[in-house]
């Protein structure tokens, strides 16, 4: 099996520190840092790093044993020539560093943290590259690459519950950090349709000034896809997900932890829906599953299951939501007329 050379732009957080925040949770499956992912991976040579910050080398150098690190990611790229390149750092520098890559070398894969940009004018410009460059995309939205969720689309798409009608969402977020999860998995669950229109509010303090937000604000969204089907969030839970269909309805509970469907059964003249829980999967890690696919849409030449289209259509929901707000809450028909609304965001 051929190892490729994997090198991360970004060595704090998500490239390398988050697993000793989240070790002991068990709704998330280790290594949950794209570095450890790398590390476990039969497919990937973990070779490099960039951060600005050499305080983050020097830990990065130590935690992973990976000497070569730099301050400048296109010398990186120069120098170590790698196969996959990870960006993990704040969003407001995702589209630069994201076209950067696509045009400093030959790298064939990227995975990019979420979201992937603060406006549309900058997804856009990702989008146009990625394909023009043919470089196999994923992103951070990682319930898409967890197994359980693969169980539960599995399910729908075998009928358990009929017909699909409707999808909601359970728990308060922000909107570009916390939302773009939430619209993923929705849409993913769904089958990735296109979403036509979208409607939002957002809730708290919130102040817009020159088309931008320096805030990412709460939000809740309502959303019309392709085929009739609707989606929902409602800002309480734990990030739950339930799909609803003509002959009942699956719901993942507590962040993925325990699911459960419900079917329609008669009792006299009515219906009822009683609730059986069914078995999980064995949890695997979503981001070595997120970097594995990725390695495989390239050696297959096929899309990546969260492939640069459709994140830039989740990303195009998200922005649509606070176009509505603006609007006073009405209806946003898509594509997103305003291509330069921005929402900064980590």
């Amino acid at each position: 099996m051929k190892k490729h050379r994997a090198a991360l732009i970004g060595l704090g957080r998500m490239g390398s520190t988050i697993d000793a925040e989240v070790v002991g949770y068990p709704a998330i499956a280790l290594p949950y840092s794209v570095a450890g992912a790398c590390q476990a991976s039969e497919r990937l040579e973990l070779v490099a790093g960039a951060d600005l910050d050499p305080e983050k080398r020097l830990a990065f150098t130590q935690r992973w044993g990976v000497g070569a690190v730099y301050a400048d990611y296109r010398e990186m790229i120069r120098q170590e020539a790698p196969d996959l390149v990870a960006i993990c750092t704040r969003a407001e520098n995702h589209a630069e560093l994201a076209l950067g890559v696509a045009e400093a070398g030959d790298v064939r894969m990227v995975f990019l943290e979420k979201a992937m940009a603060c406006s549309m004018r900058e997804a856009d410009a990702i989008l146009h590259a990625y394909q023009q460059h043919n470089i196999a995309f994923n992103t951070g939205v990682l319930r898409r690459f967890d197994t359980r969720y693969h169980q539960m689309r599995a399910r729908l798409v075998q009928g358990e519950v009929g017909e699909v009608r409707a999808a909601l969402h359970y728990a308060a977020s922000s909107l570009m950090h916390g939302h773009i999860h939430s619209v993923d998995t929705l849409m993913y669950l769904l089958g990735d349709p296109r979403a036509l229109r979208v409607k939002g509010e957002l809730r708290g303090e919130v102040a817009v000034r020159d088309n931008r937000f320096d805030k990412d604000p709460q939000a809740v969204y309502q959303l019309q896809f392709e085929g009739g089907i609707e989606a929902w969030t409602v800002p309480v839970g734990h990030w739950d997900f339930e799909v609803w269909g003509a002959k009942g309805m699956i719901k993942g509970l507590n962040n993925g932890m325990d699911w459960v469907e419900r079917q329609p059964t008669a009792a006299g003249r009515h219906t009822i829906y009683p609730e059986k829980p069914f078995e999980n999967v064995p949890p695997y890690s979503a981001t070595l599953y997120c970097l594995e696919d990725l390695v495989r849409a390239h050696e297959e030449g096929r899309p990546a299951l969260g492939n640069v289209e459709v994140t830039h259509h989740a990303t195009e929901i998200c922005l649509a939501v606070a176009q509505s707000h603006l609007e006073g809450g009405a209806w946003i028909d898509l594509p997103l007329q305003n291509r330069d609304l921005y929402i900064w965001h980590v």
